[in-house]
């Protein structure tokens, strides 16, 4: 599986079984996104999230609001160590996607109402 398979799972971010995956989801939520004061995960930023529970290894697709936002270079370090701290996790790659781009939409229920949009 490529990390663009995300495009044809529309399960590829619902928690699943492994608690592992649950660990690093609740790890995503601890890092808020520069501009706006909501986590990455419910933002919508994590655009595909594979964890592989046997050997502990974790692949994040992302992308950021802007592709200009200041922290494009160092944000994918910031995202890595919160994953790393989780207990299980061996390996971390996070790789910062542009396609496709960032919309409101992508924001869960509970970010637009911490944000007001509801």
């Amino acid at each position: 599986m490529n990390a663009f398979d995300w495009l044809k799972r529309a399960d590829a971010l619902e928690p699943g079984d492994g608690d592992l995956r649950a660990r690093v989801i609740e790890a995503l939520r601890t890092v808020f996104d520069p501009e706006i004061p909501v986590n990455i995960y419910d933002l919508g930023l994590v655009y595909d999230l594979e964890v592989d529970d046997e050997v502990g290894h974790v692949a994040i697709s992302m992308t950021l609001t802007a592709p200009g936002c200041p922290v494009a270079q160092t944000f994918p370090a910031t995202v890595e160590d919160a994953v790393y701290s989780v207990s299980g996790v061996t390996g971390v790659r996070v790789e910062l996607v542009w396609d496709p781009p960032w919309t409101k939409e992508r924001m869960s229920e509970a970010a637009r109402l911490q944000l007001g949009m509801l």
